[in-house]
């Protein structure tokens, strides 16, 4: 155990050169197509239940998801639709459960130019991922380790783009404890093929999770400490400048406390056992950024139900951006296992 905690810290250390997404390639892995996972403030990684979840974290793979299968629609922002398909299969007790999942994302249709503004005629872009995980339990431990390989596709107009990356993840699961706890490191890879011969750094990110249920009251928290390969990840928000009678323009000064809330996404299932559940999450980097100072926008919030109906389960989340730009996410899990509808 102590070698494993090792390892993991000196990766993260080797690797706190990456920069937080906006200035990467491949950013659409590091949007959550799961509603559950978007109802709960969008980064939670140990949602040891549920077979989207391998998508983000590899080390949650485990039997209890064998023949589940799960398609997912985000109606995203500016018309964007982004759609994954995961599933699951126990090959053997010895060899333990493969994962499986597709992420695609529509950008829509673009209307070309050349350099004089001569319409050329319309164009359109997409992303694509393929992912095959696998997740092992450590001898004589609770500890589980998981391995994630994608091959990534991208195109735009004529121009395509290819690339491949690794998640690797820890998870510690007991399931006499009420506690979950896991780590990972996400998109650790290379672009192949380049657009247009300058070669891009993936959207490489690091987190850790932790999930507590409580005993008496049917409540399950979650939080998320995200971005942990760069501290610094507070952006100024324009909304929050000051303009004096000279015209000199100050932006509110950010705090190293207000740094590290950015890093933090809180969670809540209420009934997460039951037919029917209640969630919400809160991402405070994602309500600092979005927040405008005269009106109350509520970014960073978001919430959803689950509803339980024989093999199906339906999940939606709605998750607030901005007064004029929200996303809603739909997700449709099916136990294959079960032989009743």
């Amino acid at each position: 155990m102590k070698n494993i905690l090792f390892i993991l810290f000196l990766s993260i250390t080797t690797l706190t050169f990456s920069q937080v997404g906006g200035t990467k390639i491949y950013n659409f892995l590091n949007v959550s197509t799961s509603a559950r996972q978007a109802a709960l403030g969008g980064e939670v990684l140990t949602l040891y239940d549920d077979v989207n979840q391998p998508l983000w974290n590899p080390s949650v793979i485990n039997k209890n998801i064998d023949n589940q299968a799960s398609v997912s629609y985000v109606d995203f922002l500016a018309d964007i639709n982004y759609g994954s398909f995961t599933y699951a299969h126990l090959i053997n007790r010895r060899f333990g459960t493969l994962h499986v999942g597709a992420t695609y994302v529509n950008y829509g249709k673009f209307i070309g130019a050349d350099e004089n503004g001569i319409e050329t005629g319309n164009f359109s872009a997409k992303d694509l991922s393929f992912a095959l995980s696998y997740a092992y339990r450590i001898p004589k431990s609770h500890v589980y380790a998981g391995l994630s390989l994608k091959y990534i596709s991208s195109s735009i107009e004529n121009y395509t783009s290819s690339g491949l990356a690794l998640d690797f993840g820890l998870t510690y699961f007991d399931d006499t404890k009420p506690y979950i706890f896991s780590a990972v490191i996400r998109n650790i890879g290379y672009q192949v093929s380049v657009f247009d011969e300058v070669r891009e750094e993936l959207p490489l990110e690091i987190a850790l999770g932790a999930t507590y249920k409580l005993e008496n009251v049917p409540l399950q928290w979650h939080v998320t400490i995200d971005n942990l390969q760069q501290w610094n990840v507070a952006v100024k928000n324009p909304s929050n400048s000051q303009t004096t009678i000279d015209g000199e323009t100050s932006n509110k000064k950010i705090t190293f406390l207000d740094n590290a809330f950015r890093h933090v996404v809180v969670g809540a299932e209420l009934f997460p056992e039951r037919v029917f559940n209640l969630r919400f999450g809160y991402n405070f980097r994602r309500g600092k950024e979005l927040k405008l100072t005269e009106s109350r926008t509520f970014s960073g919030l978001s919430f959803g139900f689950g509803l339980k109906m024989g093999r199906f389960k339906f999940n939606y989340a709605f998750t607030k951006y901005h007064p004029v730009s929200n996303t809603n996410t739909f997700t449709l899990n099916i136990d294959l296992l079960k032989k009743t509808f």
